[in-house]
């Protein structure tokens, strides 16, 4: 594949969307239907907050990612446009109302993620934990994925979320280990691969999964390293997309991936071994969760 990256200034800012990048808004009111239950629980989406570009679409058919313990993350990431502020305290109250939420919206694959709490003792594994429970009670026919941020790869924060029996334990690795110190700079590379690590060393029958951002200026070799090491730490299931400027002050787009190179990249990611992958320009770790889950299990049911 060869790789064709422009100037590092290159901004989304500055040039229009390829044509592949282009595409019609799903028609049809249940877009307002989530709106409003999301409202009503008082629980942000990262959908919201990270201007996320598939709000319409997922919206549309009534899912959404939560994202609890509040709007505002400890940490500064230059790709993420979830606001950088001291976060107030986690609610109470919060497990109930977005388990309500989930149950509203008749969810049947549930994303659970969460800004970055370094501030808290346990950075929020008790609270992530909760929320699980509480919708594991609300709605037990609901399968859930947990999205935290690395938890500094503590593993008594993450054996509190474990316990919690998530069907899917996500974190994301975001970027190639060159870029990570600048995309990433409060977070690590290895870091992140030793969450996965952990997770897996715990509970081996967890399904373990992470994602990638794809534009940023790194080299098709290095994409694929990095899908040899998730491999290594047993990551089974991998998300790949193209990453978007939320705003001027993010860092800038290096190129846009073509429909085919992501073909490409998702065949090479199944030749290593991972059983599940999704990989296009709008696929982000949460995007369509609950069908690659499926696949996932109807896959492992058919080798039984």
């Amino acid at each position: 594949m060869r790789q064709t990256n422009s100037s590092p200034q290159t901004s989304t800012f500055q040039r229009r969307l390829p044509p592949w990048m282009k595409r019609p808004l799903p028609v049809g009111g249940l877009t307002a239907v989530t709106k409003q239950v999301v409202d009503s629980s008082g629980v942000a989406t990262v959908c919201q907050q990270a201007h996320c570009p598939n709000l319409t679409e997922c919206w549309s058919h009534k899912t959404a990612t939560f994202m609890i313990m509040g709007d505002r993350c400890t940490r500064r990431c230059r790709f993420c446009a979830v606001q950088n502020a001291p976060p107030a305290p986690p609610e109470s109250d919060e497990p109930a109302r977005l388990a309500q939420a989930v149950a509203d919206l008749r969810i049947k694959h549930v994303v659970i993620t969460a800004v970055a709490r370094d501030d808290l003792p346990d950075e929020g594994a008790g609270h992530f934990a909760a929320c699980l429970r509480a919708v594991r009670n609300k709605v037990p026919s609901a399968t859930i994925e947990v999205l935290p941020a690395d938890l500094h790869a503590r593993p008594e924060c993450i054996v509190t979320v474990c316990d919690a029996e998530p069907d899917v334990f996500n974190h994301n690795i975001e970027t190639v280990e060159r870029l990570a110190p600048e995309i990433r700079p409060q977070a690590s590379y290895q870091r992140s691969l030793e969450v996965l690590r952990l997770v897996k060393e715990y509970r081996p029958d967890m399904l373990t999964k992470s994602g990638l951002m794809v534009g940023l200026g790194e080299t098709i070799e290095e994409i694929q390293q990095a899908m040899v090491d998730l491999r290594q730490v047993g990551c089974e299931v991998l998300t790949i997309g193209q990453y978007l400027q939320p705003t001027p002050k993010h860092a800038p787009i290096a190129r846009f991936y073509r429909p085919d190179e992501f073909e490409a990249l998702s065949d090479k990611a199944r030749e290593m071994g991972f059983i599940g992958v999704a990989g296009g320009p709008y696929v982000r770790s949460s995007y369509n969760a609950g069908e690659v889950f499926e696949h996932i299990r109807q896959k492992c049911s058919a080798k039984a």
